[in-house]
């Protein structure tokens, strides 16, 4: 297991970053490494972001120094996406097929997870987003048809998508996560149009399904203050409460989208205009 931390950021210290201390601060660009399971603890809300990308063997959800527990889940929740190919997630014996995009809860109190892919050269790429849990809720496998779906945006504004809600107040229960994934139609490129924040709760994106040759232009900071980040394909932004989160790719792409904090609404958010960015 290959783990770190990334420590707070207050929005007063923007101004005076780089592009590269963006980067290191709110950009994770290897957390789907091929046969690796990689983990990035953070102080926004506490989340865990992890990444697991079984080729030619299985790979376990091993505990890390920073969460101070026997096991992963001895304190926390997780939610699971498969963002690659065919593969399984094996929970405490049990095995959850996970096709292309499928999401899988997992509650406190699970001891053993395992990641497995159907094919090695072909391997599934496991994101997982954990935040801590003060109870248990049951195991919950989402195919990647299962959700409640919203159709937003329209083809004048170019950000026509399929956001699918998993993990919610109204779908698989959880403590903290609010969790689901977003597809631009084929022709769009602009994602959560207009920009909004969450002053109540962090958010992260794992962009997949961008081209090599295509990048993710996301949008972050404060409305007043606003910078950029070009994101490539498996990788992870980190948004905290007080920063804006829109974005717009070269051509079509998807994303993760999972959040943990105050309260689990969905529309809890502040929206800001572009005409309002500066």
């Amino acid at each position: 297991m290959a783990s770190r931390t990334r420590g707070p950021v207050s929005p007063e210290q923007i101004p005076g970053f780089t592009q590269q201390d963006l980067r290191d601060r709110f950009l994770v660009d290897d957390l789907l490494v091929p046969g690796r399971l990689s983990a990035v603890s953070t102080q926004f809300d506490r989340v865990v972001a992890v990444g697991a990308v079984p080729t030619d063997a299985p790979i376990e959800l091993t505990t890390i120094p920073e969460i101070r527990s026997e096991y992963f889940l001895e304190h926390r929740e997780i939610g699971i996406v498969n963002v690659g190919d065919d593969g399984t997630v094996t929970a405490d014996g049990v095995e959850y097929p996970m096709a292309p995009e499928a999401v899988l809860y997992l509650g406190r109190g699970v001891r053993e997870v395992v990641f497995t892919s159907a094919d090695p050269a072909a391997p599934a790429r496991f994101y997982g987003f954990s935040a801590p849990a003060h109870t248990s809720y049951p195991t919950v496998l989402a195919r990647p048809d299962e959700g409640t779906v919203r159709e937003l945006g329209e083809q004048a504004t170019s950000n026509t998508r399929r956001l699918r809600q998993v993990i919610h107040e109204n779908g698989i229960r959880s403590c903290q996560i609010v969790m689901g994934v977003t597809r631009l139609l084929e022709g769009n490129m602009w994602n959560t149009l207009p920009s909004h924040t969450h002053e109540r709760r962090s958010e992260f994106y794992l962009y997949f399904d961008v081209a090599a040759d295509a990048r993710v232009v996301h949008l972050m900071g404060e409305p007043s203050e606003t910078r950029h980040l070009l994101v490539g394909d498996g990788e992870l932004v980190m948004s905290p409460s007080w920063s804006i989160h829109s974005g717009v790719g070269s051509r079509a792409y998807a994303f993760v989208w999972a959040m943990a904090g105050e309260n689990q609404s969905f529309d809890d958010m502040d929206h800001v205009q572009i005409t309002e960015l500066v």
